[in-house]
């Protein structure tokens, strides 16, 4: 009634390295289809019916149509992501640059009123004179 499995019997090694093996290409082949259609998204240099046109290429007959455009369009290919990561880099550091910009002044009057308030606190301002440097710094 009790039979024992073994599982190691029942699926060898082998097997398991063809398993991870399809695996492995079927991912392969999503990221290299995805990575395809934005290109094809990605170049502003075709028109409209030509993405379309790929597009229907690439979805009725995937394996082919991905062969085909990377024959095609492979080395165009590798330009429009090393320039779209450019674009991306420069819009990333005009932001910093914006952003530090824009909080320098800030924090810079800050420390200013911070270091009067000390010099008020250790006797070498009056409270005439703190006021004054005071109204002059927040206007």
């Amino acid at each position: 009634m009790y039979a024992a499995v073994d599982l190691a019997y029942d699926y060898p090694v082998l097997g398991a390295f063809w398993t991870v093996m399809w695996i492995f290409l079927w991912v392969m082949w999503l990221i290299l289809l995805f990575r395809v259609v934005v290109d094809v998204f990605r170049d502003h240099e075709m028109s409209g019916w030509v993405k379309a046109a790929w597009l229907l290429f690439l979805f009725l007959i995937p394996f082919l149509g991905v062969l085909v455009y990377v024959i095609a369009r492979g080395k165009d290919m590798g330009r429009r992501e090393i320039k779209h990561a450019q674009e991306q880099q420069e819009a990333f550091n005009a932001y910093i640059r914006e952003t530090a910009g824009s909080a320098t002044p800030a924090k810079a009057g800050a420390d200013d009123l911070f270091r009067l308030s000390e010099l008020k606190a250790k006797g070498e301002l009056s409270e005439e004179e703190f006021q004054r440097a005071k109204q002059k710094l927040l206007s």
